[in-house]
């Protein structure tokens, strides 16, 4: 369950932060995670609890903004929605493709006081 890790991680981002500012807590925390991050939602959910206990993220709010996914076929230029990284061209069937948006995940807002 690499989730917890991930929380984890978001934890370390924050109290770097928060030392900058020389702030002691954070109010509200704003995620921006991709469908095709491989991230399991629930999992994060679950484990968040855990990862935030005794941190400046105790008793933030957690916010998570879901990005779609979205590529772009190579063959032909076609920008389409996926919700796999497999998924085909809806246009042309490929295969082959880039992908333009989904895989974010970042920490956007930190609301300290």
């Amino acid at each position: 369950m690499h989730e917890l890790s991930v929380a984890l991680g978001i934890v370390k981002i924050a109290e770097n932060e928060i030392s900058k500012v020389k702030a002691d807590k954070v109010d509200l925390i704003e995620l921006e995670i991709g469908m095709l991050a491989g991230i399991e939602f629930d999992s994060l959910d679950f484990v968040w609890s855990s990862a935030v206990k005794d941190t400046v993220l105790e008793n933030a709010i957690k916010k998570i903004n879901i990005i779609t996914g979205k590529a772009k076929c190579v063959d032909c230029d076609t920008v389409f929605d996926i919700k796999n990284i497999y998924d085909q061209c809806p246009n042309c069937s490929s295969f082959l493709k880039g992908i333009l948006q989904g895989k974010e995940l970042r920490v956007k807002v930190l609301e300290v006081s």
